[in-house]
């Protein structure tokens, strides 16, 4: 059996050696009237170029990285070192190739003697030092003994941020790596074009590479570092949490090019040890930066079952951009990068991990044999286009519109009853929760770095790459709860296969879809059952365990923000259904309602302003009323609306001008004031009726319930208010939410709600809908109701109003 990764204009990977186990797989006939050929990763000839940065914002770069030739390059398998890769030829060779190959990497792990001195003598450090020595009392001796004080915290507050590398440790770790994901994945595959991409953008002369990478398990953190090495691009500087990791674990860590965030950085900015903790770690991101030592910052929590970023990436974020503001640097080339696993080692704990739980050094190498022994298919790492800094600050700097609300004055009316102008204002930014400010930046410069990890986070997913896994698992959780036959799910996979195409994501895999199905189905052996018919085909059925539902729900939300825009649409049409349905007589009748665009705009703009921006993955430089005039116009490019044709001169049979029109009748623009725009005061005349197709019927169904989890948590956090306890602190009513929505999936069977990603997120959108009002506490913040939400009846009026986006 040959099952291919990459394509055919790419890297091939053959695994009859690798898929023994899958032998053990009977083959099942099939209809002989079916026909499925091979599964083409690419519409057309090339590949798409996925990943572009945003031309808008950064339109030099957009235009300058890139080439025609660089989609047609191939692809190569970082983890297939053979005795191509050395200077020597052999027997022994062959044997010792991963360890020659490990030990001619060019390691640059020499750290400036220096340093402690650099550090102790930059401007923020000294302006600390000098304010608090002339306010210490004392003689000139005294002064002296004090400074020697200040030194010594100092260089301890260094020792927490960052250790000396040990090249030795640093080829030893490598070399036992190599040989562990070698025996855990089939293959991590790189694109050379992408490659050749970022190489390009780190031979600009002092200009420093720093790397923003999504987050899908804690091997990431050890992965990430190999293959930048192996490929020449240097060793870099990797960020971690601090409370994330135990004391041992961290030690290790350092040495192999951890860098962690000092303690001292959670105290109060006026105390002493607080504001030298910041001090320092801002200076030794200076220095850092300013020897062109690369940067890996992850943007999400590994342990995230959705899109979310992170409070720590968004502080890195912020110590880079002051590095360049200040001037230390003349720019720095920001790489986004998008990682995607068929089975990732710790894929079974997402979602489920309590996030205060620490992860000890046994605890990871544990988890990765039992994953070398189980077998997790492949890992493909993605590039995305670099993109300037400098460019980008220059052109977002000050474009901040003045036309903007927080959530709760912009839908508290609504959900009471109260009608508001939700379309003339944009939802205010909100600052990162928990941020504790490392560098002082103004309003205006922390919207800059809100947007630009907002942006750097759309890149990295939209150049992820789409496993067989993660649509074989979105088929099964949102399309065949009850079971498929075998031959209906292939016909299923390639359908979303190429749907995924045709949104200009691309694929991870290629070759025979037989092939590729049962690949998939193995790796999801403990999430389904199959049984074998007398018809000759098999029924394949998710399995209705918490467990397996939950993994199936973590593999599936990677497709989310691909119908992202789509599942809003259905969302808002499902809630004007809602609406409707007590006017008519039956049901049935729905299928001849006629909705108003005007009415279809405003109800998705109420579901947009309610989600995060960062689940959206709507970038910031798009207007949230573009956004929704962009999902109205993929309903109806799918065909689940179909536009009613406006009364006209035009005689019914001249289609002369209405067979290729320039732009769709229903298209409007960001500029409400363009006098050429369609969206003018006809807009409300053009109407939608929903398509009688069954499989556009069925389509509408799919994409609903990919916003399902979600909206169903935010439904059980609305029926929870009623148990809050008042002035009770975040974390302990997160965990009591956490298990009372795992109780009621319990008993519905709904476990892809118990999800204590989807948890937080509910109860961050309910503080800043002013449902729930934060205290501060004394080590973290209180939460009570708001006055508004005492009232049973405005709690009913929230429930009613998450309700209606809900299909049931």
């Amino acid at each position: 059996m040959a099952l291919a990764y990459g394509g055919s204009s790419g890297y091939t990977l053959r695994t009859e050696g690798k898929l023994r186990h899958q032998r053990n797989m009977k083959t099942w006939p099939l209809d002989p009237e079916l026909k499925l050929g091979t599964a083409v990763p690419f519409l057309g000839k090339y590949r798409p170029f996925v990943g572009r940065c945003c031309q808008r914002c950064t339109p030099k770069s957009w235009e300058l990285s890139f080439h025609k030739n660089l989609t047609s390059l191939g692809f190569c398998n970082v983890i297939k070192i053979t005795e191509e890769n050395t200077r020597y030829r052999g027997w022994l060779v062959r044997r010792l190739c991963y360890f020659l190959t490990v030990w001619n990497w060019k390691l640059c792990t020499d750290t400036p003697s220096d340093l402690q001195e650099k550090i102790f003598h930059s401007k923020r450090v000294q302006d600390i030092v000098c304010q608090k020595v002339l306010q210490s009392k004392g003689n000139a001796p005294g002064t002296s003994i004090c400074a020697t004080q200040w030194m010594r915290n100092v260089q301890r507050i260094l020792c927490q941020i960052q250790a000396s590398l040990s090249p030795f440790l640093l080829r030893l770790s490598h070399w036992v790596l190599l040989k562990l994901v070698n025996q855990m994945f089939l293959g991590v595959i790189l694109h050379k074009g992408q490659l050749e991409m970022v190489r390009r953008a780190a031979q600009v002369p002092d200009v420093p590479v720093v790397f923003l990478s999504t987050h899908k398990s804690q091997l990431d953190r050890l992965l990430l570092p190999l293959l930048l090495v192996s490929q020449g691009l240097g060793m870099p500087r990797v960020t971690y949490e601090c409370k994330t990791y135990t004391p041992t674990y961290r030690a290790l860590l350092a040495r192999l090019g951890g860098v962690f965030m000092s303690q001292g950085v959670e105290l109060a900015c006026d105390s002493d040890q607080g504001a030298l903790s910041r001090a320092v770690l801002a200076s030794y991101v200076e220095e850092l930066l300013r020897s062109r030592q690369p940067l890996v910052i992850f943007l999400e929590e590994a342990s995230s079952g959705s899109l979310q970023l992170s409070a720590s990436s968004r502080e890195w974020l912020s110590l880079v951009f002051s590095t360049f503001h200040a001037g230390t640097v003349p720019d720095v080339m920001m790489v986004p990068i998008g990682i995607s696993y068929d089975v990732a080692p710790d894929s079974i704990h997402r979602g489920k991990v309590g996030p205060t739980q620490t992860l000890s050094l046994w605890t990871s190498f544990w988890t990765i044999c039992r994953a070398a022994c189980w077998g997790l298919g492949c890992v493909r790492v993605d590039f995305a286009q670099p993109f300037s800094l400098q460019e980008y600050v220059s052109n977002n700097l000050f474009t901040q519109s003045g036309s903007r609300k927080c959530l709760e004055e912009l839908l508290l009316p609504e959900i009471l009853g109260k009608r508001s102008s939700v379309l003339d204002y944009e939802k205010l930014e909100q600052r990162s929760p928990g941020s504790k400010g490392i560098v002082a930046l103004n309003v205006e410069q922390e919207i800059l770095v809100y947007r630009l990890s907002l942006h750097t986070l759309s890149a990295g997913v939209s150049c992820s790459a789409i496993t067989a896994v993660e649509i074989m698992s979105t088929l099964l959780l949102h399309k065949h709860k009850e079971g498929v036959f075998l031959s209906r799910l292939m016909q299923e996979f390639v359908w979303l296969t190429e749907e995924i195409l045709l949104r200009n994501y691309d694929v991870g895999f290629s070759g025979q879809v037989r092939h590729v199905v049962l690949h998939a189905l193995f790796l999801l052996r403990r999430c389904i059952s199959l049984h074998r018919l007398s018809l000759g085909d098999v029924l394949v059925a998710p399995r209705r365990t918490e467990a397996a539902v939950a993994e199936l729900s973590q593999h599936s939300a990677v497709l989310l923000p691909v119908f992202i825009q789509e599942a809003v649409g259905a969302c808002a049409v499902n809630a004007l259904l809602v609406e409707l349905l007590p006017y008519l007589g039956s049901p049935e009748q729905l299928r001849d309602a006629v909705l108003v665009q005007e009415e279809m705009h405003n109800k998705t703009l109420l579901l947009v302003q309610l989600l995060p921006r960062d689940f959206l993955l709507c970038q910031p430089c798009q207007s949230l009323y573009n956004y929704c005039q962009i999902a109205v116009d993929k309903l109806v490019q799918c065909g689940l609306l179909v536009a009613e044709e406006t009364p006209s001169d035009l005689l019914v049979c001249d289609t002369a001008q209405k067979r290729f029109p320039k732009k769709l009748l229903w298209k409007a623009t960001d500029d409400f004031n363009d006098s050429d725009s369609d969206y003018g005061e006809e807009a409300g005349n053009h109407h939608f009726k929903i398509s009688q197709l069954e499989t556009c019927s069925n389509l509408f169904v799919f994409l609903c319930s990919l916003l399902s989890p979600l909206l169903k948590t935010l439904e059980g956090a609305a029926a929870f208010l009623s148990d809050l306890e008042p002035h009770q602190p975040e974390s302990q009513y997160l965990e009591k939410l956490y298990q009372f929505l795992a109780r009621t999936a319990n008993e519905d069977s709904s476990f892809e709600c118990a999800c204590r990603t989807l948890t937080a997120i509910s109860v961050r959108i309910y503080k800043e809908l002013g449902v729930l009002s934060e205290v501060p506490g004394q080590r973290e913040p209180l939460l009570c109701l708001s006055e508004t939400f005492i009232a049973k009846e405005n709690q009913e009026k929230l429930k009613k109003f998450i309700q209606q986006f809900i299909y049931s």
